[in-house]
């Protein structure tokens, strides 16, 4: 009997929408995630956050930090904790390229989004941004806002 690998639900995308507000992205990359077991199934479901979501590169290793993944409803007593650090799989010269950026001021590595491939891996898109200043975000929201306007008036 052969099973069928493609029943799991490739609809997981979750995205930082914050990350795009706060920050003009530079470069972006697409990393996997060491996972515990009831961590992924919670992915599954849905019941994940990227809100305050950050990377930080240590002893030559990226992480992720202060990511919500909710406790698996039918994990027993080796449930994983809902924010703790999580080691991010990228490869040497990605690794070498995102510290050296990230050691510039004003330049962050962000988690832009989160989503399952179709080997039903988790996968999470990270980026190098520079921070953006206060008026930079008045230009962003004044942009969406004419981007809208033009949308209502051709849709009439």
């Amino acid at each position: 009997m052969s099973r069928n690998n493609n029943n799991h639900n490739n609809t997981i995308n979750v995205k930082n929408r914050r990350a795009t507000f706060d920050y003009e992205i530079v470069e972006t990359f697409t990393a996997g995630i060491v996972l515990t077991g009831t961590e992924i199934k919670s992915i599954r479901q849905g019941k994940v956050g990227l809100t305050d979501t950050y990377c930080m590169v240590i002893n030559g290793e990226v992480w992720v930090k202060n990511m919500y993944i909710a406790e698996y409803s039918f994990g027993s007593y080796n449930n994983h904790t809902t924010h703790r650090d999580r080691k991010l799989l990228l490869n040497r010269k990605e690794i070498r390229r995102i510290a050296k950026d990230n050691l510039q001021p004003g330049y962050s590595i962000v988690p832009l989004r989160l989503f399952i491939n179709e080997r039903g891996l988790a996968k999470l898109v990270i980026a190098i941004a520079r921070g953006k200043k206060q008026y930079d975000k008045r230009q962003s929201i004044k942009e969406r806002e004419d981007k809208r306007a033009i949308d209502r008036m051709f849709k009439q």
